[in-house]
């Protein structure tokens, strides 16, 4: 499994628990440092290279910003490409496992109301998400040549 990553961003953690997840399955990672746009296409010839069979893509803004990019060279690859949030699939990745983005944009209202109304910011308590959704790309699947199965489609949100 490849799992791409800018090193000058804040992926150090997400990178260390992803290869202590990996090696407690027995997967084997290769890692694509990515720093700039420009580097995309030589990230995907050496996933393909190296026999990849999916990509994690580690959050990361310049990665983020451009994820239609990202899907799209991972689709003419046949790659799934999963992620925690669901504007991966959005943009055309395989699938995303993660905190619901609506459940979070609500839990934020309530706490900007908290704060506008007195109450300071570092009394609030932090909050851990409590609904999570799975969200799979159909249109990706068809493209990459997967099928999914019917159990794991009928636990998906979108």
């Amino acid at each position: 499994m490849a799992v791409i990553l800018n090193p000058t961003g804040t992926t150090a953690k997400s990178l260390r628990e992803t290869q202590a997840a990996a090696q407690s399955f027995g997967v084997l990672l290769q890692t694509i440092e990515v720093r700039d746009p420009k580097e995309f296409d030589n990230a995907f010839s050496a996933i393909v290279r190296g026999h990849a069979y999916a990509v994690l893509v580690l959050a990361d803004p310049t990665l983020t910003d451009h994820r239609r990019w990202i899907a799209e060279l991972a689709t003419q690859s046949r790659l799934p490409i999963v992620h925690w949030n669901s504007d991966w699939p959005e943009a055309g990745g395989l699938m995303s496992y993660g905190p619901s983005n609506t459940g979070m944009h609500r839990r934020v209202a309530t706490y900007v109301d908290k704060i506008l109304k007195g109450a300071k910011p570092a009394d609030l308590p932090v909050e851990q998400p409590i609904k999570f959704e799975l969200v799979i790309n159909l249109k990706t699947t068809k493209q990459i040549g997967l099928t999914i199965p019917p159990n794991v489609l009928a636990r998906a949100e979108k």
